[in-house]
């Protein structure tokens, strides 16, 4: 089987592909994509709404053995074959499934770039208001509804992100992707420490932080098993064909292991501070009803703006949190976007600038679907959801699973888990070796069933998460 992976080595496969310069600019590239809205806001109401340290010490272990073993595959496989997830699919066999396989690993970015380059405008409106002092302004009630549902407004600044996005990816990997994350990712550290440290001395803030490290078995049920499964899967950039591409841009020497354990410390250590940020600000705001902190996607554009404004400081701590935000947003859409460009180039011959050019477009058009469904469409409505939900719900929900159950497959029925050892240890130890082989065969597969079938029969109202 080894004669039929055609795609060659980074920098020696198809032409015009990019390259990582080294094992550190790949590994801020990937910790770019995995730390983005899902670590920023995600976990903390997840974690607030599921259990608090219960829900993170269950998080931890499945992202330990479940998110190690997915996170290898599709590192070593894109390295392999030198493709982005179509051309690494289709470099082991033709058959229907792996075919769907790689198109499905590769659609989960197209589909999510746009709609997320709509949050990530939201998140820069804040960042200018906060800048330009309206803090007060940002913590009124019904702010951020008018600003949604204001379509014009919306759109201006969800095409203003999607134009940072997609100078960053035109300029190429080394010059674009990889420069943008080795500087975004250090600071957007150093402001996160900032916002932490401010929120975990306010007073009150004690209970926030009890609750979110220490663990009780009376907040365990089995959803909160679910849940941590389905954040550790949107947060590692799992099946979103991102793995597969960055590790195809992989020179041979590169140490996977190493790598995927400094993604796991980086991914865990932001997500941490992340609910140091919020958990302890909003039980110190709310005199310590963890309730506040369940309000979902509009903790970070309703609640937190209440608190910091609170607190005092509004403008100086609201400005460097959605400065933090802002570049945890850019570096998951840069890496979305990169990866489509990617599977475009590898799939139609095309130039760089080209399947850039043609990715912008659809951002743009798909993105202001999303936008109008907030406003002048928000009469739309699909499985009781908005065009933007229901996308979200679509890929992260439904299509991740099914991906990532494909690369399972792909791994024990096809390539073999043999073959991926030989892959990783041409540079690492692989001292994880049996883990992964039980985790990949077994663990993994029944991990992804649930969440699948628990997502939909949630959705449909047969279950309640």
């Amino acid at each position: 089987m080894k004669d039929n992976v055609t795609g060659g080595n980074p920098g020696q496969g198809g032409t015009g592909r990019g390259s990582f310069s080294g094992r550190m600019g790949y590994v801020l590239a990937v910790a770019g994509s995995a730390v983005g809205l899902g670590n920023i806001w995600r976990f903390p109401y997840l974690a607030a709404k599921y259990g608090g340290g219960i829900f993170l010490l269950i998080y931890l272990i499945l992202m330990l053995t479940f998110g190690y073993a997915l996170i290898l595959s599709e590192t070593a496989i894109g390295r392999m074959t030198g493709k982005s997830p179509v051309g690494a699919f289709s470099a082991f066999g033709n058959k229907g499934w792996m075919k769907f396989g790689g198109w499905v690993n590769a659609v989960i970015p197209m589909l999510i770039v746009p709609y997320y380059c709509v949050i990530g405008g939201w998140v820069a409106k804040y960042l200018f208001e906060y800048l330009i002092g309206n803090s007060v302004q940002l913590a009124a009630d019904n702010y951020f509804g008018g600003f949604i549902s204001n379509s014009g407004s919306a759109e201006i600044w969800f095409f203003l992100f999607v134009f940072a996005v997609f100078c960053v990816v035109a300029a190429g990997v080394k010059h674009g992707v990889e420069l943008v994350s080795k500087v975004m990712m250090p600071l957007l550290v150093i402001l996160a420490v900032f916002v932490a440290a401010y929120s975990v001395t306010r007073p009150g803030a004690v209970g926030g932080i009890t609750y979110l490290f220490i663990p009780n078995l009376k907040n365990f049920s089995i959803m909160t098993v679910v849940a941590a499964m389905g954040q550790m899967f949107y947060s590692l950039s799992i099946a979103m064909g991102v793995l597969y591409t960055y590790g195809s841009y992989l020179s041979k020497d590169t140490d996977i292991e190493k790598t995927t354990s400094q993604l796991e410390l980086f991914d865990t250590a932001i997500a941490l501070l992340a609910g140091l940020m919020i958990i302890p600000a909003v039980f110190a705001f709310s005199g310590g009803d963890p309730g506040m902190l369940k309000a979902g996607p509009s903790l970070m554009f309703i609640t937190i703006p209440k608190v910091f404004e609170s607190m005092g400081m509004g403008n100086l701590v609201g400005g460097v949190f959605f400065l933090m935000v802002m570049f945890a947003a850019l570096t998951s859409a840069i890496s979305l976007m990169e990866t489509s460009v990617s599977t475009i180039q590898d799939e139609t011959g095309l130039g760089r600038t080209a399947c850039c050019i043609l990715m912008f477009v659809f951002m743009l058009l798909l993105g202001t679907a999303s936008v109008l469904g907030g406003g002048v469409w928000s009469f739309i409505s699909i499985l009781g959801m908005s065009i933007l939900d229901f996308f979200d719900f679509l890929t992260n929900s439904v299509m991740m699973p099914i991906a990532a159950l494909c690369t399972c497959i792909l791994v024990v029925k096809v390539v073999g888990r043999e073959r991926i050892a030989e892959e990783i240890k041409s540079a690492s130890a692989f001292k994880r070796q049996s883990l992964y082989n039980f985790v990949v065969k077994y663990l993994a597969p029944v991990c992804l069933v649930i969440i699948l079938t628990s997502s939909i029969a949630n959705v449909f109202g047969w279950i309640q998460m």
